[in-house]
């Protein structure tokens, strides 16, 4: 069995969800498709939110009734049948009924929150289902909310999907296809919670780790994860095989294609994630396993909002046990540490979360003297094969940036990735730059 995602944009559109039932029937094998809300969905839904938490009922039930109209305009053009138009009515019905009890609910708080932005897959999937049910496909429809839960630190519980889910196919050996919700999810209150933007793709990670699929793919509006951000840098292409590591440290570091968790559970399980386009989906895309070609550049990507922290030790050498407790700041504080580089004096740091900024500086100024923060900086992260007896790549990387400045480096940490921070005014150059440095054109 195979699990495929199909994400907002993928699924925006009634023709696209013609494609996606021609494309998941096909070959006629077993899948779990996992489907996120229809593009626009979930921004429209959080703005539903937030005129609810300002007390503005006027507002929320403007948008919740254009966001309606959106949904029976999309029905019509989706269903071919009366008996399917009006089961998707019904479904629609259903669910705005429930978005607009929330109305009345006085405060309107998170629990609430995370309730109407669920409302997005579930509209989707029921949508889909009741299309795929039209069309006399063998389906059935796996509710997210019955077997993806999260602990206390909200991370999911794999074991619980694997247990929930093995059980809930066994009783439905007779189905071909299984929709259901991307990015959804309970918490240990039992309450509706989710995976964070982007956690569709987590979700079909999980699917696939949890069920030893054959293959989790992920389908998007692009043909695989590109060498550079296509965004920016002209002439790119998708790279055809990465490694689990590599893939990992692209998505980190901001390749916008896959949400960062998504390795993790793939890679757990040794199962292969492929990168399809659903635009044009005979093209190869990106296969993620164990094992790529041995190529020494593969990709690279930038992440932006980097924060760097410059800390001095106040002894002047044999600063035993200096490191571990400027880290133990960061740690209690929960904001994770993206780059590092060191003397035996000085420590410089980048995070990606200033939300406790102020408060760590407080603790680190007790022990330590600090710089001025070097704030709007961004990470490049070139990744590939760096092997350490491989003589160059360096050389490579620092001739491309010759007239570029680089606030700080990192390099053999990793066998996989080369990263510089440089001022976020800088990105553009940078990546155009490492492009044409690194990579050959024909």
């Amino acid at each position: 069995m195979q699990v495929w995602k199909f994400g907002g944009t993928s699924v925006g559109k009634p023709e696209r969800m013609h494609s996606i039932r021609n494309l998941i029937t096909e070959d006629g094998g077993r899948k779990i498709v996992v489907l996120s809300a229809l593009s626009g969905t979930t921004n429209a839904l959080i703005s539903i939110g937030e005129s609810l938490k300002a007390n503005n009922d006027a507002e929320a039930i403007e948008k919740i009734d254009t966001l309606y109209a959106h949904y029976q305009a999309f029905i019509t053009e989706l269903y071919k049948t009366e008996v399917g138009h009006n089961k998707g009515k019904s479904i629609i019905d259903n669910e705005f009924n429930f978005i607009r009890s929330l109305v009345n609910i006085k405060p309107f708080t998170l629990k609430q929150e995370k309730e109407i932005v669920a409302e997005g897959e579930l509209l989707s999937t029921q949508m889909f289902e009741a299309y795929l049910q039209e069309e006399g496909v063998s389906s059935a429809l796996l509710p997210a909310l019955d077997f993806m839960l999260i602990d206390a630190d909200n991370e999911p519980v794999l074991t619980f999907t694997e247990e929930k889910l093995t059980a809930m196919l066994s009783q439905l050996s007779d189905k071909q296809i299984f929709i259901t919700q991307g990015f959804i999810c309970r918490n240990p209150r039992g309450e509706v919670d989710n995976l964070k933007r982007g956690g569709s793709d987590y979700t079909a990670s999980l699917v696939g780790g949890a069920i030893r699929a054959e293959e989790i793919q992920i389908w998007t509006d692009i043909d695989g994860m590109h060498n550079n951000d296509p965004r920016i840098v002209k002439r790119t292409f998708p790279v055809r095989e990465l490694t689990f590591e590599e893939a990992a440290e692209l998505a980190y570091f901001g390749a916008k294609i896959l949400h960062p968790s998504t390795i993790t559970p793939a890679k757990m399980r040794g199962v292969p994630v492929r990168l399809k386009n659903t635009m044009e989906p005979n093209a190869y895309g990106t296969l993620i396993a164990d094992k790529s070609t041995d190529s020494e550049i593969k990709a690279i990507a930038a992440k932006d909002g980097i924060t760097a922290i410059y800390i001095h030790s106040t002894r002047m050498l044999n600063a035993y046990g200096f490191m571990r407790k400027v880290f133990e700041v960061f740690e209690n504080f929960k904001t994770p540490v993206d780059m590092i580089t060191t003397s035996e004096v000085s420590i410089a740091v980048t995070i990606d979360n200033a939300e406790n900024l102020d408060k760590i500086t407080a603790v680190l100024g007790q022990f330590a003297e600090l710089e001025e923060h070097d704030r709007n900086q961004s990470i490049i992260c070139i990744v590939g094969n760096f092997m350490a007896d491989k003589a160059g790549i360096a050389l490579k990387v620092m001739e491309a940036m010759r007239d570029i400045p680089i606030r700080m480096i990192a390099y053999g940490a990793s066998e996989h990735n080369i990263s510089l921070l440089v001022d976020t005014k800088d990105k553009n150059n940078a990546l155009n730059a490492l492009n044409e440095g690194l990579f050959k054109f024909d």
